[in-house]
């Protein structure tokens, strides 16, 4: 057994078994199923969100695995991603306290707590605006997309897969947002399914990627947007990372269009041309 809690949540969870107090802390719930739930809370007037896990139990485990999918055990596994991440040296959530407790994988009990990122959007909300408005600040986007290609580079290269890889996952502040601010922190969030080892294999990398373009699909991005992410996703000039890469770019391309079709039951409104003659750099 083992767990950490900051200081200021070892003030408000005072007297209390952390794992006790983490099964019974009451707050807006967001998520409650199979032994977990995930809800804000306020102490002091500071919010934190809670992920507690009690256990999903053998038949939740052996279903998961049953369609192919890696089940989540317990709260450790955002912990290391959310570390992973930080070493990578991109923003991420800021973890206030976490703990885990037993051997079977099916009873472990854990639970993390982070501080509520205050005042932000997603870039999927982001997204949602531009299209109400009816007008896309177009510099702005350019530089999202190379900052978002930037972060999954970064990610992949420190052997992190996301397996949520979502517009809706990245967060910026409000501010920044409205001052089309391109420096500002690009928070990556909702790390609980991540994977971490040395290297990210093929077929996660191009779950990852394909999430994103099914992420992208109402915004309209142009074959130029495309192209401008895989150059700085690759880091190489176009007409190398198409030619080197074109097998994987074709999977990441069905991949985005299969989530699209399991959710729309149409084809995305644009298509991801991965491998067309490059034409002029941009």
């Amino acid at each position: 057994m083992s767990n950490v809690l900051r200081d200021d949540l070892a003030a408000a969870w005072l007297g209390s078994d952390p794992f006790e107090q983490a099964a019974r802390q009451e707050g807006e719930i967001f998520r409650q199923r199979e032994g977990r739930r995930t809800l804000r809370f306020v102490h002091s007037g500071k919010g934190y969100f809670l992920k507690y896990h009690g256990g999903i139990g053998w038949r939740e485990i052996v279903k998961n695995l049953g369609q192919g999918k890696l089940p989540v055990l317990g709260a450790m596994q955002e912990v290391r991603a959310i570390e992973a991440v930080r070493a990578a040296g991109l923003d991420t959530m800021t973890v206030a306290g976490y703990g885990c407790r037993g051997f079977n994988p099916a009873r472990h009990e854990s639970f993390l707590v982070t501080d509520e990122l205050v005042n932000t959007l997603s870039l999927e909300e982001l997204g949602e605006d531009w299209l109400k408005a009816g007008e896309v600040p177009v510099k702005f986007k350019r530089q999202l997309i190379i900052r978002v290609a930037e972060i999954a580079r970064r990610m992949h290269d420190a052997g992190i897969n996301h397996r949520d890889f979502y517009l809706a996952h990245f967060l910026m502040p409000v501010s920044a947002a409205r001052a089309k601010d391109e420096h500002a922190p690009l928070f990556l969030i909702d790390l609980h399914r991540s994977q971490v080892r040395r290297s990210v294999p093929r077929r996660w990398r191009v779950k990852d990627l394909g999430g994103l373009y099914f992420s992208t699909a109402r915004y309209g991005l142009t074959r130029r947007d495309v192209l401008r992410f895989l150059r700085e996703y690759s880091g190489l000039s176009l007409r190398e990372v198409l030619a080197r890469d074109a097998s994987l770019l074709t999977a990441v391309q069905r991949e985005g269009e299969k989530i699209y079709k399991r959710y729309y039951e149409k084809t995305p409104k644009f298509p991801l041309q991965f491998n067309p003659h490059p034409g002029k750099d941009i």
